[in-house]
Order: structure tokens, then sequence, then C-alpha cells
């Protein structure tokens, strides 16, 4: 089924009103670019709940949207779900944000993006902190990033465990990473344990990138406090970042002559303005729907790095194994 376009305001709906799709609901309910027709969820308690919230109609089956005339959705379900979901919308004519990772394999994920380009529709993926005003801040500085230092870890939250922290939480920084690189990767050396869950809750990886860059990337959901961090070295320049609290320090070689040997240093602090960065992301994501447009994170930004998941994952599984480790970083059958 395929729509008038010639709408100004776009019928959106979001499937999986839990955790993260509640914000999605609640962003598309406050858009002038869009009018919420529907939530979708597997616990109809949920979806009335978010229904009443925000004054639209609730549903547990995602396949009466077209009916409903609704031309783009968020696909905020658990990970597993993701391709089902995703793959029937947009060949029934609906374009699609689909949530972090993109789907569970990077078989599937290429799948969505060939269904995308056959019946022609928007495939966005929820990599959110390309929206991040603190990661746009740093982007506009960099040139030519030679060397990261990547830190995100967080408490352990109860949620998002059907997955282990590489897809959960470390492919945040494995794409911002791959994006600003730009270059395919040559190799990977990655350790991890399970220490909550019967997953991969910390995990440390060193990708080496052709060209030379490198980035090590710690990802943690088993810490007592949260820390998102990057710090990034190029020719003459070090950036150091802090996500949570938006404060961005550039160290640049000056000028002025060097005193016994040690050159110059001149820093730069700022602080970067707050915004949201989900109501960003669903507006780049409604602008790209009304104007036919590449979205600003395509399907093969997420197939990209489903890929380079994959390869940490393996580097794990393999240092595990060495070990005698016996639980898996990937787990064979994840249940919705």
């Amino acid at each position: 089924m395929y729509f008038d376009w010639s709408f100004s305001v776009l019928k959106s709906a979001v499937v999986g009103v839990g955790y993260l799709g509640k914000y999605h609901a609640e962003k598309y309910a406050k858009s002038k670019e869009s009018e919420l027709l529907a939530v979708v969820d597997k616990d109809f308690s949920v979806a009335k709940d978010r229904a009443k919230k925000y004054r639209t109609q609730a549903f547990v089956d995602y396949k009466v949207l077209p009916e409903l005339g609704v031309q783009c959705a968020s696909v905020a379900s658990s990970t597993c779900s993701h391709f089902e979901i995703a793959s029937w919308l947009l060949s029934n004519g609906v374009d699609v944000l689909v949530e972090k990772p993109v789907a569970t394999t990077v078989e599937e994920a290429r799948e969505l993006c060939e269904i995308a380009r056959k019946h022609d529709r928007i495939l966005q993926v929820g990599h959110l902190e390309r929206f991040n005003p603190a990661f746009r801040a740093m982007k506009e500085v960099l040139t030519d990033p030679q060397f990261f230092e990547v830190r995100r870890i967080a408490p352990f939250k109860g949620r998002g465990h059907d997955v282990d922290v590489v897809l959960d939480l470390m492919i945040h920084d494995i794409d911002i990473v791959a994006h600003l690189v730009g270059r395919p990767l040559e190799r990977v050396e990655a350790v991890g344990t399970p220490v909550l869950t019967d997953c991969v809750d910390i995990a440390n990886a060193r990708l080496t990138f052709q060209g030379g860059a490198i980035a090590n990337v710690t990802a943690s959901r088993a810490a007592f406090a949260s820390e998102r961090t990057i710090r990034v070295f190029q020719k003459e320049v070090y950036i150091s970042l802090d996500y949570e609290k938006k404060k961005m320090k550039i160290y640049r070689k000056g000028n002025r002559p060097s005193i016994g040997g040690i050159p110059s240093i001149e820093k730069d602090e700022r602080k970067i303005k707050d915004a949201d960065a989900l109501e960003d992301e669903i507006s780049a994501f409604l602008f790209a729907v009304k104007h036919r447009s590449q979205p600003v994170v395509t399907g093969e930004d997420g197939v990209r790095a489903l890929e380079l998941a994959d390869t940490i994952l393996d580097s794990i599984n393999n240092s595990l194994a060495a070990t005698n480790f016996s639980s898996p970083a990937k787990p064979s059958n994840l249940v919705a």
C-alpha cells in the first residue's frame, strides 16, 4: 500500500512502547510534522497506557498500521523482533526508523536494506549519538582522527539483556568511530566476560582501521556509576569530550616558540549547548520521509556497525574459548 505524500503532516506510529518506545511516541505526538495514529505493543496494557497519554489508538498487531494510513513508524521493540517487524512494514509501504542494533544478524540487516530499496522505502537506524550535540561539535573540529579512547560505562538496568553489551552499548561507539574514520576495519583484538547475565556484560576492543587509525573502546553495564567519554587525537590536536556533562576540551599545538623542546599548548574549553537528541533524530527521519531523501543514519550504516560488532564478538568468543569459559558471548536463541 502506498500513500499520498502531498499531506504536510505525516501519519506515524510506534511499535514497541516500552522503555525506549515511549519516548519515540512522545516525540511523534509533540512534532508539528507528525500525527501519531497508533502505538503497538505485545503487552496491550502498556499500549493502552501510552495511547491514553498521547491521545492515540492502542494495538497489539503491527499489521493493522497500513490499513490505518500510517506512513512511517519507529520500531523500538526487542532486538530479536526488529527484522520481522521492520521487514513487514517496509514491504507494505511504511517507512521505518528502527532502533539500534538494526537486527540480530548481519544477514538480516542486509536484507532489510534490500527490502527498503526494492519497495522504495526510507530505512533509518537509531544510532542516537549521531544527533548528540556534543558529537556534532566534536565532528566540526576533526579532520583526520588517528587514535580514539572511548568509554561507555553504566549501571545494570535490567533491560536490553537479550543481547550482550557489545550490541547493547558498545555499538553506539562502534558507529561513531567507524563514521569518523571512514575506512574499512583491518584488525580486531577484543576481550569480554559475563558478569550479571549469561551474555557478555563488559568488553574491550582494540580496532585497527586501514590507514592506521586505532580505537580502544570499552563498554560495561556492570558499574556503579555512568561514564560516556571519548578522547580523539589527530596531528597537533587532542579533543576530550564528556557526553553526559556536555563539555569539550580542545588542546592544540600553539604557535609560540617551544621552551626546552616542549611545544606550547593552547587549550579551548567549550560547554555544549543542550539539545534533545531523540527529538532531532525523529525530526530528521520525518524530513527524510517527507522529502524522500537519504536519512542521516542509513540502513547501510546499521549494517556496518553490526558487522563490526560481529567481528568484536567473534574475537571475544575466541578469547573466552581460550580460557575455557563456557558462557557464550552471542546467545544462539533470543526470545522476544
